[in-house]
């Protein structure tokens, strides 16, 4: 028997290994540890897996074959998307003898109803695919992050991701109608369904949207559209403080009417790092500021005068004080250029060294008072730590991020990973936060949860767990601790 992470599994033995080839044929197997490896690296590098197979299959059949076959040899089974998550979900623990399933042959997109507003794809559709084939229909699907385009939709809805819209449409979550998973035992749950009302009892989706794969297998979703927008309006502020931005966040939403789409929180470290690291990123502004707001307003009825309300909007503020300077695009362009500092803060930050990296959120109305607290609680503890606090601040969701102090040795910094974590996490906790807004737990933030979760909380998921998957093969030892109490 194989052990690991306090739990056994069988060996891996010809025939079981035989019989997962022949359910995928040729082209769907890999053994070649040179061609496996990057299924086992995991994006920001902090976990390593193992596997002895990575299984490609083409069809809800094949999948639900290759599980059914895994559970009656007590055999572990990893599912993975576009392996861009960034806390180890998709990643195989090493020395269990885990097979990994990867989704990516599964990319086709089922059924388009434009008028139920729905789309249904599998699971190993492309995000930035989804959000094609619902514009080719004249609709939108509003999930939009910066991985999208090496990102598989199965793995959003798995860990219920986010990204810059939620403030208007929501998380992954709420844009799903129906799913079809594959249970732990090789069964075939069918919930494709696209009703807007479905008032009969629990609703099971939710057991399988943000599990990590740790209750079954999705394969395919039914998830909502939207009008197209046809108007988009993008202004890039310059404010003094966070507690500025944060009623700046609350003005708009009430003089847009509701229509704000992204409210995105920006410091001058981030600006300056997307300046010197990348391509093309220029200050849009005439003066340094602080911080800056990242905001988008949209409507789906053209000419609807969002660019007079916006910059009626802003000219008050100005003129308030509430902020300091501002630019609004005058076309797509320039639209995207403000875009690409927010989308180049993420990358610039690997160029400057270790990264210890926080994604949290707080209810919106406290969130100046976190970053307030937080930046202050760092730095006392190390001075010369170099936070970066940055994302959907108008959905309460701020990665904050921090970066080594110039010359720091890197390798020494990342190993203070945890005491960082626990500094953060007790200011998140004691606002009534969450310690993983987006990106999910996985491996990073499975034992964090023991700290941050009621016992009861705790006991209610294992409870689920043992219910669906008696014999812990799916994702095993990611999301539920081993040391949740009976």
């Amino acid at each position: 028997m194989l052990e690991n992470h306090g739990k056994e599994f069988a060996t891996l033995t010809s025939p079981a290994l035989d019989r997962l080839k022949d359910i995928v044929g040729p082209k769907g197997f890999i053994t070649d540890p040179v061609e496996i490896e990057p299924y086992l690296v995991e994006e920001r590098g902090l976990f390593h897996g193992e596997t002895p197979l990575v299984l490609r299959p083409s069809s809800t059949e094949e999948v639900a074959a290759i599980v059914k076959t895994c559970a009656e040899a007590r055999l572990p089974v990893v599912p993975q998307g576009g392996n861009t998550g960034l806390c180890g979900g998709g990643v195989p623990w090493e020395g269990d003898g885990a097979i990994l399933v990867s989704l990516t042959r599964m990319n086709r997109v089922r059924a388009v109803d434009p008028l139920n507003y729905t789309l249904t794809v599998e699971a190993g559709c492309i995000l930035t695919d989804v959000q094609k084939a619902a514009a080719e229909a004249d609709r939108l699907f509003p999930l939009s992050l910066g991985s999208e385009g090496a990102c598989r939709i199965g793995g959003n809805l798995s860990t219920n991701a986010g990204g810059i819209q939620v403030l208007r449409y929501g998380n992954a979550r709420d844009l799903v109608l129906g799913l079809e998973v594959v249970l732990p035992d090789g069964q075939v749950w069918d919930g494709l369904r696209g009703l807007r009302k479905d008032n009969t009892g629990y609703d099971l989706k939710h057991l399988f949207i943000g599990a990590e794969g740790t209750l079954g297998i999705i394969t395919a979703a039914t998830v909502k559209l939207f009008p197209r927008p046809k108007e988009i309006e993008t202004a890039f502020v310059g404010v003094a403080k966070v507690e500025d931005a944060m009623e700046l966040f609350a003005q708009a939403r009430k003089a847009s009417g509701d229509q704000l789409t992204a409210f995105e929180l920006i410091p001058r470290i981030g600006l300056e790092f997307a300046m010197k690291h990348g391509n093309g990123v220029i200050d849009p502004l005439g003066s340094k500021q602080p911080w800056y707001a990242l905001i988008e307003v949209s409507s789906s009825q053209p000419e609807s005068g969002l660019r007079d309300t916006l910059e009626g909007f802003l000219a008050s503020a100005l003129e308030k004080g509430l902020i300091a300077d501002a630019t609004i695009s005058t076309n797509s362009s320039q639209a995207k250029a403000l875009w690409l500092i927010r989308e180049t803060v993420v990358e610039a930050q690997k160029r400057e060294g270790g990264s210890i990296k926080h994604d949290v959120a707080v209810p919106v109305s406290r969130v100046a008072e976190f970053i307030d607290r937080a930046m202050k609680a760092v730095t006392d503890r190390l001075p010369g730590i170099r936070p970066v606090p940055f994302g959907h601040a108008g959905d309460g969701n701020i990665h904050f991020n921090l970066s080594q102090p110039l010359g720091y040795d890197k390798a020494t910094y990342i190993a203070r990973w945890q005491e960082f974590n626990d500094i953060v996490h007790a200011i998140v906790a004691e606002l009534g936060g969450s310690i993983s807004a987006e990106h999910g737990v996985g491996r990073l933030k499975r034992d964090e949860l023991l700290h941050f979760k009621s016992t009861l909380e705790l006991q209610l998921m294992k409870k689920i767990k043992k219910a669906i998957d008696p014999f812990d093969i799916m994702n095993p030892g990611k999301v539920i601790s081993p040391s949740i109490p009976d």
